[in-house]
C-alpha cells in the first residue's frame, strides 16, 4: 500500500516498557487465531467488548473482512481489531493513547506474529482532525470509546469529513444505550443490538 504520509508508530521496545499488571485474559472466538488468550493490562475504565457482542458483530460482517483495511478506534484491549485480523483482514491500525494499554498490545500482536497490524499511540481525536493523507481509506472502522464523554459524534463526522472511509465502508458503533448517535446523513443503520446497557450498531457508507 502506498501511503502519502507515515503514520507515527511507537518503537516496539520502548513501547514495553512499565507495563501495567495482568488485568485478565482476552480470547481470540473465531479465525486464524482462534481459541487463543492474550494479556490485558489491569487498567481503570478499560472496558473490552464482551464476547457475545464480539460474536454478534463478526457474525453480521461475516466473510466481509477478506482483504480489507480496519481501523480500530479506542483500541484498548484490541478485542476488535485483533478478531478482524484473526479472520482475514489485510491490515488493521489500532489507536490507543494510554502507554501501558498500547505497550500490551505490541506485545500480544508480537505473540501472534500479526505482522499486518499496527499500535499508532495517540488520541483518537486529534489523529481523525486531520486530513487522512492515505490512499487507500478504511473499509471498516471499529468505534468504541469510554462511555458518557461526547465522542461518538465528532468521531463520526471527523471519519466522514477527513476522508479516512472507503465509499462503501462499515462502521461499527458501541455505546451507552441512552445515546442515539448522530451520524452522516448517507449511513444506513445495517444491524443493531443491546447487550445489558450497551447498544452495538453497524452502519454502511453509502457514498454521496
Amino acid at each position: 500500500m502506498t501511503r502519502k504520509r507515515s503514520f507515527r508508530q511507537n518503537d516496539r521496545k520502548n513501547a514495553t516498557r512499565g507495563q501495567a499488571r495482568s488485568g485478565g485474559k482476552l480470547r481470540i472466538i473465531g479465525g486464524e487465531f482462534r481459541r487463543r488468550q492474550l494479556p490485558v493490562p489491569d487498567l481503570p475504565g478499560l472496558r473490552p467488548t464482551p464476547d457475545r457482542v464480539r460474536e454478534t458483530l463478526f457474525n453480521w460482517l461475516g466473510q466481509t473482512l477478506n482483504g480489507k483495511r480496519v481501523l480500530d478506534a479506542f483500541a484498548g484491549t484490541g478485542a476488535l481489531g485483533i478478531e478482524a485480523l484473526s479472520r482475514g483482514a489485510a491490515r488493521v491500525d489500532f489507536i490507543e493513547r494510554d502507554a501501558k494499554a498500547a505497550a500490551q498490545l505490541w506485545e500480544n500482536l508480537a505473540t501472534l506474529k500479526a505482522d499486518s497490524g499496527d499500535v499508532i499511540r495517540e488520541d483518537v481525536q486529534a489523529f481523525l482532525a486531520r486530513p487522512s493523507g492515505i490512499d487507500e481509506p478504511f473499509d471498516l472502522v471499529l468505534l468504541d470509546p469510554p462511555f458518557h464523554q461526547g465522542l461518538v459524534d465528532t468521531c463520526c463526522d471527523a471519519l466522514e469529513t477527513g476522508g479516512w472511509l472507503s465509499p462503501d465502508a462499515l462502521i461499527y458503533v458501541e455505546a451507552e444505550s441512552t445515546l442515539t448517535p448522530v451520524v452522516p446523513g448517507h449511513w444506513q443503520l445495517y444491524r443493531q443490538t443491546r447487550a445489558g446497557e450497551t447498544t452495538a450498531r453497524l452502519y454502511q457508507r453509502k457514498d454521496g
